[in-house]
């Protein structure tokens, strides 16, 4: 069983789940890796196999009304309150010293909370790992209307609302490609006047593109991978 560190987001108990705790190397420490799950998923129970070379810790992080963390009343879902329950995990991973950084891999809802932490913490993300999962496209690119709903829950992950709200929020491109160009002002040595300088990101593909994806990838502002077809059904099997 791996250890589960609990994380107070305000009113929200977030768990952080420690798959591997120190480096394969102790002489020669490496920085952690955070994995971050997609819409209506949770952490792995263990060390992925596609993630075991790593040399560093490996940590995973149930989002706010997923897994073990804590399923609010009503909803109130946005990216943006993921990205805030990754802070928290980063704060915890690196002590709280803003001069220690990790690397992060999302699938899903999670490649795109790993985009927007990469901008909003640049210092600290040394890279991101944007991977196809659920809930990787999210919904419209612009303004729409909104219906009014309400959800019978039971108070079990994933939240209802969760799916509903986090598979339908609104994703513009500019909007994904703005965090970019923040990762790059704000990332050691980094030049505001550089947009289009690759951030430390990797694209990979194995099916759709979600539209804001398309936007950083066909921008050149992360490297784009694709990775063959059966290697992501293997992954899905697993889970």
């Amino acid at each position: 069983m791996t250890e589960a560190v609990i994380l107070r987001h305000n009113k929200i108990d977030l768990a952080l789940h420690i798959l591997r705790a120190e480096s394969l190397d102790a002489v020669v420490p490496s920085r952690p890796l955070l994995l971050l799950h997609g819409l209506g998923d949770r952490s792995p129970d263990s060390v992925p196999h596609w993630v075991a070379a790593w040399p560093g810790p490996i940590a995973a992080l149930d989002f706010t009304g997923h897994g073990d963390s804590t399923v609010p009343a009503g909803g109130g879902y946005s990216p943006e309150m993921l990205m805030a329950d990754v802070d928290h995990a980063l704060t915890h991973l690196t002590d709280g010293n803003p001069d220690r950084s990790i690397t992060v891999l999302g699938r899903g809802l999670g490649a795109y909370v790993a985009l927007q932490i990469a901008g909003a913490r640049a210092g600290q993300i040394h890279g991101a790992i944007l991977t196809d999962g659920p809930g990787l496209a999210g919904g419209p690119t612009g303004p729409t209307s909104q219906s009014v709903f309400a959800l019978d829950t039971d108070g079990s992950s994933p939240d209802p609302y969760a799916l509903v709200e986090l598979g339908r929020d609104l994703r513009p491109g500019d909007y994904a490609v703005s965090f970019v160009g923040l990762a790059n002002a704000g990332a050691p040595g980094g030049d505001t006047n550089r947009r289009r300088q690759q951030l430390p990101a990797a694209v990979a593909c194995g099916g759709r593109r979600g539209s804001w994806r398309d936007r950083i990838v066909i921008g050149r502002c992360a490297r784009h991978i694709r990775v063959k077809s059966r290697l992501w059904a293997q992954r899905r099997r697993e889970r």
